[in-house]
């Protein structure tokens, strides 16, 4: 299951902005994941849930705002909607999609408390 090694990668992002920025808590984390993305997200959520344990994200909310997929169809030269991978152009059929948005995932924001005290 990637999602572990996703909800891994999320906590080390977490904890590499804590360190930089010096904050204590973090009560939420806002994801955004594209439609093209091949994130399963309950999946995730679990995974986030049980990766955070231990950690100042622990019991954070994450939030997932979805990023529609776009693709360039070569054929008929226009940035189309796509729903997923390897589908056709919506308005010529053409196969030769290439996407171009959709296919991220980001942190896009942490909901965080108060500096704590850094030791230097």
């Amino acid at each position: 299951m990637h999602e572990m090694s996703l909800a891994e990668g999320i906590r080390t992002i977490v904890e590499e902005a804590a360190q930089a920025e010096g904050f204590g808590k973090v009560n939420a984390v806002v994801l955004e994941v594209g439609e093209l993305a091949a994130v399963e997200l309950e999946s995730l959520r679990f995974c986030f849930e049980v990766v955070m344990q231990g950690t100042l994200a622990e019991g954070a909310a994450l939030t997932v705002e979805r990023v529609a997929g776009v693709g360039w169809c070569m054929s008929c030269g226009e940035s189309v909607p796509i729903k997923a991978l390897y589908d056709p152009c919506p308005k010529c059929g053409s196969y030769q999609v290439q996407p171009t948005d959709g296919t991220q995932m980001r942190v896009k924001a942490l909901d965080v408390d108060g500096a704590v005290e850094r030791a230097e």
